[in-house]
């Protein structure tokens, strides 16, 4: 088992990683859209829903993957009012369409409005 870590992506803000490989997967722990440059969190779902893509993306770069290769997602949206919205950005980066579930959290962390994890394929 090998730790990710990687400075284009926030830091972890508690007692876990980035990610892991095991074997030949990647698990990308949940993203929120908090910018690594800066700490700033964009308004609105789109914004967000951008960031998050990019922090798991630059996870699984750092694994040595690709968004191409993702398997599975988990996402967590605030509010499912924000669904189609959320959709709309989420598909122009998971363009492989991975097995995915999205479910509505009642709070995120620092507020924010989504979160996404990741599993995929070295």
């Amino acid at each position: 088992m090998k730790t990710i870590s990687t400075q284009n992506a926030p830091a972890a803000i508690g007692p876990y990683s980035q990610g892991k490989i095991v074997g030949e997967l990647v698990f990308v722990s949940g993203q929120i859209p908090v910018d690594p440059a800066t700490g700033a969190v964009a308004e609105g779902i789109q914004a967000q829903a951008e960031q998050s893509c990019k922090n798991v993306a630059a996870v699984l770069e750092a694994a040595g993957s690709s968004m191409e290769k993702v398997v599975k997602t988990t996402c967590f949206v605030a509010d499912m009012g924000d669904f189609a919205a959320f959709n709309g950005v989420y598909e122009k980066h998971f363009t492989s369409k991975p097995a995915r579930s999205c479910v509505a959290a009642k709070a995120l962390p620092k507020g924010v409005l989504c979160e996404i994890e990741a599993i995929a394929e070295l």
